[in-house]
């Protein structure tokens, strides 16, 4: 599945959104979404997510979290934690545990 389309389907921006997760799943592109997520919620610029600060300090809530793990399956088309945000509390810790998780180095070495 092309995960271009993924995103433009859950954003609902068609190709603009598209180009928000450009080539294969890998940690950056994971990371890349996550801050784009975080900064749509918290209605700022994605220049102003700090990826090392927890979600907690930018007041994401349970309910949110269970949203981004949601929309994060359909992404890497796995089930997922919904708790995940609270295991892994920052977007470098979460994207970094996805990318070992899914085995994304071996799957970008291929």
């Amino acid at each position: 599945m092309e995960q271009a389309g993924v995103l433009g389907r859950l954003f609902g921006r068609g190709k603009k959104a598209a180009g928000a997760l450009a080539g294969p799943l890998s940690e950056q592109a994971i990371r890349e979404w996550l801050i784009a997520r975080l900064a749509k919620q918290i209605k700022v610029s994605p220049a102003e997510v700090d990826p090392s600060r927890s979600f907690e300090s930018y007041g994401l809530d349970s309910i949110v979290a269970v949203q981004v793990s949601g929309a994060l399956e359909k992404i890497v088309e796995q089930r997922l934690s919904p708790g995940l945000l609270f295991e892994h509390p920052n977007i470098d810790d979460l994207s970094r545990h996805l990318a070992q998780e899914l085995d994304l180095s071996k799957q970008a070495q291929a």
